[in-house]
């Protein structure tokens, strides 16, 4: 039986003490102000001496599993993955393990999800909450583990949260079709009371009251759970409308994926049927001619901005911060926001 390698092993291969070796095994080389020289001298000798940290002891020692739970909407979803990466890695560069779960926007999922990892006993959380976890919210608060909200949060409750501006998202959206010569919009939204949603609704109605097209304001609400069936029923609508709306703009990636399969039933083509704005764009925007315009979401800064103020907290700080993050309207070709 092979001797297990130790700490002291590496300081001795190394060549420097085991107190700097336990710094950087544990992931504490900024705060201790390790060398980078020194740092990458110890990561490579106990690759080397292939050392396995004994996890249950390192936990118990330093009050730390080094693990965060991780709850998105649904992993599946493009949007989703993406986040998921992005804090992945942020995490696997401070030597932090992500687990993560789909509440599926099911609130006993996301309730069962955080009992789960709470008796794995993670250090805090990254959620995307759905409908109906204002309770659940308000129970890790009381319980005063660390967590963020990302892409949603509850405005009655004081949470840290890193968001996008969903208004201007579609605000902005809205104004591009507008300014092309497009009256007739109708957006097509999910059915929830969660605010990202709420605040995309919000930003069409004002972007098309402002520009004096009340009269013209259609908002198609379609639940999360059933989005194929009644993606086709609101098609059914649009297309026998008395006036037919000559723009569409979706307000999730997974409504403009489904929204765009109903297209192709129905024979129905972008930029002579409608023109077309989606959300988060994807591969599917890419094959095209010309490839799709969407509403981009700083994925990359979402995701890093939650992790790192997820660390402060887990570290101690009692600061309360909340972050909203600009949208950026990509328009691939003028010619897919309007009819010709």
């Amino acid at each position: 039986m092979h001797k297990r390698v130790s700490l002291k092993d590496i300081a001795n291969k190394v060549g420097v003490s085991i107190a700097l070796v336990s710094y950087v095994m544990n992931g504490q080389e900024k705060e201790k102000r390790v060398g980078k020289e020194v740092v990458k001298k110890i990561r490579k000798a106990a690759l080397e001496l292939n050392y396995q940290p004994n996890q249950i002891a390192r936990s118990l020692r330093m009050k730390s599993t080094k693990t965060i739970g991780l709850i998105v909407a649904d992993i599946a979803n493009p949007f989703f993955g993406q986040l998921t990466r992005i804090i992945e890695n942020e995490a696997s560069n401070v030597g932090y393990t992500v687990i993560f779960g789909s509440s599926d926007e099911n609130m006993y999922k996301s309730d069962a999800l955080v009992n789960s990892l709470l008796n794995r006993q993670v250090d805090g959380f990254i959620i995307v909450p759905t409908e109906g976890t204002e309770v659940q919210i308000q129970n890790l608060l009381k319980k005063k583990i660390s967590f963020v909200l990302i892409d949603r949060y509850f405005p009655e409750i004081s949470t840290n949260h890193v968001v996008l501006d969903n208004f201007q998202a579609t605000y902005d959206a809205t104004m591009q079709m507008i300014d092309n010569g497009i009256k007739n919009i109708t957006l097509i939204a999910y059915n929830s009371k969660l605010i990202h949603m709420k605040e995309r609704i919000r930003g069409y109605v004002e972007a098309m009251k402002s520009s004096g097209l009340d009269k013209n304001i259609c908002v198609e609400e379609i639940r999360y759970e059933c989005v194929n069936e009644e993606m086709e029923e609101a098609f059914t609508r649009i297309i026998n409308a008395r006036k037919r709306p000559k723009g569409l703009i979706f307000s999730t990636n997974a409504l403009s994926i489904s929204g765009l399969y109903c297209m192709r039933k129905h024979s129905l083509k972008i930029h002579d049927d409608f023109a077309f704005i989606g959300f988060d764009g994807g591969e599917s925007f890419d094959l095209f001619n010309p490839p799709l315009s969407y509403v981009q979401q700083p994925l990359e800064e979402m995701g890093k901005e939650a992790f790192n103020i997820l660390l402060e907290l887990i570290n101690g700080s009692k600061k309360v911060t909340q972050i909203m993050l600009d949208p950026n309207l990509i328009i691939r070709n003028n010619d897919s926001v309007k009819i010709f």
